[in-house]
């Protein structure tokens, strides 16, 4: 008799636990909470984490289950700890999908050493390189972040529309670093413009005098750097200016933090110019900004919208598939982004899941614009033109095709 009440006991936890199991579903974050990016990372993932909120105060997933988001940090530039932050999602954490990694070197180690293998679609919001999108990836990784041919192409556009027609550049040596400064000067060049050095710097480094100085000796003055905000960029730009070498100063989208303008000073960079994948002026905009200001970020942080599409797009393609399961998540992804299908805006999760549920096609148009994804994952997009100004970077609107 104690046998078999024993036993019933053991049999009514088991399937408590089992049900407490499935009360989640998981999709991952990736970021560099350390490292090149740190300052950039946080509104990121505030960007993910509102999707999540709105999906679990909107009556939550897949019938009622509550969506988190567990997280790892790539450092940036560390393949070895994006590998295992993305190994632990996809074989610890067991997680359905993951939002990121933000830098492109971490997004394509995580895809190659983790998620490939175990089947895990990837959505990243801020890995703009070229590279990305030659992943042998089974339909695996997406980004919803034009990639830096585009931005490339545009930041070299802005140069000479302003009459900045010479220009020494250095840059990262990573997928990043190398993908965005070849887009740049391939345009810059075709434009008219002189690149007069394109030299690579080493991340991480206390000493960037030499390189400094082969860049100074051409005697151009307009310095284009293509790093991070928290490592080699702002060192590069720190000592150049120390050193009197360059009056006027450029970045891409890794620079754009106002960190950067506190650590090297607001009156050295004041005028800097900058670019960054922006968000198109369309209504999912407008509702994404309202919702951002009241959870208590930045709308206007670089990548968070981005950040919140791909979470938001995650959920809803988990809900289209009908499962947490990883298996045809890729097409239900497609799915949900793509035309034909009554229009989601940011937010409408309920109405979503109502269509959904209806056998009714959505497609969603998100916070930074639509997501047609191409045949690589890849996005159109549009890109924003940054100054600094008043000891901040301030947005001057869109730079035009």
């Amino acid at each position: 008799m104690k046998k078999s009440v024993l036993s019933m006991a053991v049999a009514a936890s088991a399937l408590a636990l089992t049900g407490a199991a499935q009360a989640e579903v998981k999709i991952g974050f990736l970021g560099g909470f350390t490292g090149g990016i740190e300052s950039l990372t946080p509104p990121i993932f505030d960007g993910a984490q509102l999707a999540v909120q709105q999906v679990n105060e909107q009556g939550g997933i897949l019938g009622g289950q509550e969506l988190v988001i567990p997280s790892g940090d790539t450092t940036c530039s560390d393949a070895s700890a994006a590998s295992n932050a993305a190994d632990r999602m996809v074989n610890s954490e067991q997680v359905t999908a993951i939002v990121g990694a933000l830098c492109t070197g971490a997004t394509i180690a995580a895809a190659n050493n983790a998620a490939i293998p175990g089947g895990v679609v990837m959505v990243s919001p801020a890995s703009t390189a070229p590279a990305v999108s030659e992943l042998d990836d089974n339909d695996l990784v997406f980004r919803t972040v034009p990639s830096d041919a585009f931005q490339g192409e545009m930041l070299a556009k802005l140069l000479l529309e302003k009459g900045i027609d010479e220009a020494a550049v250095t840059y990262v040596n990573n997928d990043y670093g190398r993908g965005l400064a070849d887009a740049f000067t391939a345009a810059y060049e075709a434009g008219g413009g002189l690149v007069a050095e394109n030299l690579a710097h080493e991340d991480n480094r206390a000493d960037y005098r030499s390189e400094l100085g082969s860049l100074s000796a051409t005697g151009v003055e307009n310095l284009v750097v293509l790093a991070y905000a928290d490592t080699s960029g702002q060192t590069v730009l720190r000592q150049a200016y120390e050193s009197g070498m360059f009056t006027t100063y450029v970045g891409a989208d890794g620079m754009v933090g106002d960190s950067l303008v506190e650590a090297v000073g607001a009156d050295v960079l004041d005028g800097m110019i900058a670019t960054r994948p922006g968000s198109p002026d369309l209504p999912g905009t407008d509702i994404f900004n309202e919702a951002a200001e009241a959870a208590g970020f930045d709308p206007s942080a670089v990548f968070a919208a981005q950040a919140y599409d791909a979470a938001f797009l995650l959920a809803l393609a988990i809900e289209q598939n009908g499962s947490a399961e990883r298996e045809g998540l890729s097409q239900a992804l497609r799915s949900v982004s793509s035309a034909p299908g009554e229009v989601i805006l940011p937010g409408e999760w309920e109405k979503a899941v109502e269509l959904i549920a209806a056998g009714t096609e959505i497609n969603y148009e998100g916070a930074s614009g639509s997501h047609e994804f191409d045949e690589n994952g890849d996005v159109p997009g549009v890109v924003v033109e940054m100054v600094v100004e008043d000891g901040r970077f301030v947005s001057k609107g869109f730079v035009d095709l």
